[in-house]
Order: C-alpha cells, then structure tokens, then sequence
C-alpha cells in the first residue's frame, strides 16, 4: 500500500504545481499601436523596444523597454537622473529687472500638490489641511485653538488612539497621522506631502511627485505576492532645459523586468484633468502587464 500513498502524494503535488501561478514571459517588443486615445505613433524602431508619441499640445512620449538587471529601483533612478540633468540654476534674470519681483511659479508646479490635497483634507483632523489654490499656491490651513488660543503653525499627531494637537515652536506646520505626513514651512512656502504610496515636496520654483508600489500582475489577481511594479514620477519647473516645463514618467511591469516605462516631456503646463496622460498610462498597463 505504500507504493500506492507515494504515487497519490506524488500526483496531488503535481497538480498543485501546476495550478501555483506561472510566471509570465517576459516581454520582448512593445504594442505600440498608431493612435492610443489623443496620442499619435511617430517613430517605432524595428526592435520593438522604443517608440514614440506626440499629442496635440506638443507633449513628447517616448515609450520603451527597461531592464531591470541592477533592481527596479535602481533603473527608475536613472531615469529621473537624466530627466533631470541639465537644469538651470536660478540667476538675477530670473528675478526680473531693476528690482522686480520674479516670476510666480506656474500653477502646474505647486498644483502637483493637489494630487494628495483630497486624501489629506479628507482624513487629516484637528483643523489641519493642505490646500493649492487656483494660481498653484501652497498654503496649510492650520488655524486652530491651543489652550484656549489661536495658533498658525501645530504638530498634530495621534496618542493613544486619539488625535492630539499641540502647538509648533518653531513656525513649521507638521502632520503625523496614519497614511498621511506633512511638514509646511511657511516662511519659505515648501511643503513636503506624504499620502499613502505618494510623495510631493512643493518649493518655490518647482515641484516633484513620487509614487512607488508593488502590485499584482495581470491575470494574478489571487497571487498572495505582489510581483510586479508601478511607479510615477513627475518635475514640473522653471530650470528645465530647453524650455521644458515639465518632465516625467509612467511605469509598469514584473520586477524582474522589463519594465514598460513612458517617459513624458511637454514645454506647457500639465494638468490633473489631461487626458494625454491617461493615455499615457493606458499604453504602459496594456504592455507591462500590470
């Protein structure tokens, strides 16, 4: 009878192998199809690693293959290595001539900010919220009472279960609360937003938004492991290179590569709303499989 419990527990392990998720095969050329929503195909190498796309405000996206051979992280880091080579640094033309006062930011800069504004207004308590106005303004609204007076500038935190706020000697505006970290200095108008999986640091000429997150691979919704990968990053300024207001990237794919990644560049103002970037990132899911 032995023989017979060995085969059955063979087979039963078989099967269950054969049921255990596969691994997809890597990808090795890109669907880059002539049209994608707003975006037009103008170049695609015969490789089928590379191709690109215009939309029609003159934003430039160059989708491509990526290894990942030195860590997902790794290749990411490149990338916003190079997107951001080349900037200027500030010079006395940028504050204007004869004393005047330079230039505001263009909205599409500090208006990153208000990508995290409704998760954070939506949870954050104890009168604390973060706000960018219609001209991309940063401003944290933490006008409260602390012992029976008003304060501008409070830590907020959570102690034993409960919200607690207390107020900030040093003029700094800090939020600690579960899913949501904010510091707002307001004598220099920087703000440095954490929202769940989504990082902003607003200043005075520029703004950056990072998201990073592992996720599940198309067809492995009952995977308990996560393997793959979206990441987003986004520069919006004015001390980019050839008139540049705006650099970036979308990102998908299994982590042990290739990733697809769509990197993003337009000398106007991008905005939450474009509907250029849902294109975007409709054609890095659709052929990084995430």
């Amino acid at each position: 009878m032995k023989p017979l419990y060995l085969a059955a527990a063979s087979a039963l392990a078989l099967t269950a192998a054969a049921c255990g998720p596969k691994v997809p095969a890597a990808r090795a050329a890109l669907e880059c199809p002539m049209k994608q929503g707003e975006l037009t195909r103008t170049m695609a190498t015969s490789d089928g690693k590379t191709c690109m796309y215009a939309a029609p405000d003159g934003a430039e996206v160059t989708l491509q293959l990526v290894s990942t051979a030195g860590g997902v992280d790794s290749a990411l880091a490149n990338i916003e290595t190079t997107l951001l080579a080349n900037r200027t640094a500030p010079s006395a033309a940028a504050d204007g001539k004869d004393g005047e006062k330079a230039a505001e930011p263009d909205a599409g800069a500090k208006g990153a900010a208000a990508r995290a504004e409704a998760e954070a207004r939506g949870d954050a308590k104890g009168g604390v919220e973060l706000h960018a106005d219609a001209d991309g303004n940063v401003k944290v609204d933490s006008k409260v009472k602390v012992d029976g007076k008003d304060t501008d500038a409070v830590n907020v935190s959570v102690k034993d279960g409960k919200t607690v706020v207390t107020e900030s000697g040093d003029g700094t505006t800090r939020v600690n609360l579960p899913g949501i970290h904010i510091v707002a200095n307001e004598s220099d108008d920087t703000a440095k937003v954490q929202v769940g999986p989504i990082r902003i640091d607003a200043g005075g000429d520029g703004a950056t938004v990072r998201m990073r997150r592992d996720v599940r691979l198309r067809g492995e919704q009952l995977n308990p492991d996560k393997r793959g990968v979206r990441a987003t990053f986004v520069y919006t300024g004015e001390d980019l290179p050839d008139g540049y207001r705006y650099v970036g990237y979308e990102a998908g794919g299994p982590k042990r590569g290739p990733i697809t990644v769509a990197v993003v560049k337009s000398k106007s103002e991008r905005h939450d709303g474009d509907d250029v970037y849902d294109d975007v990132k409709r054609l890095v899911r659709k052929n990084g499989g995430v």
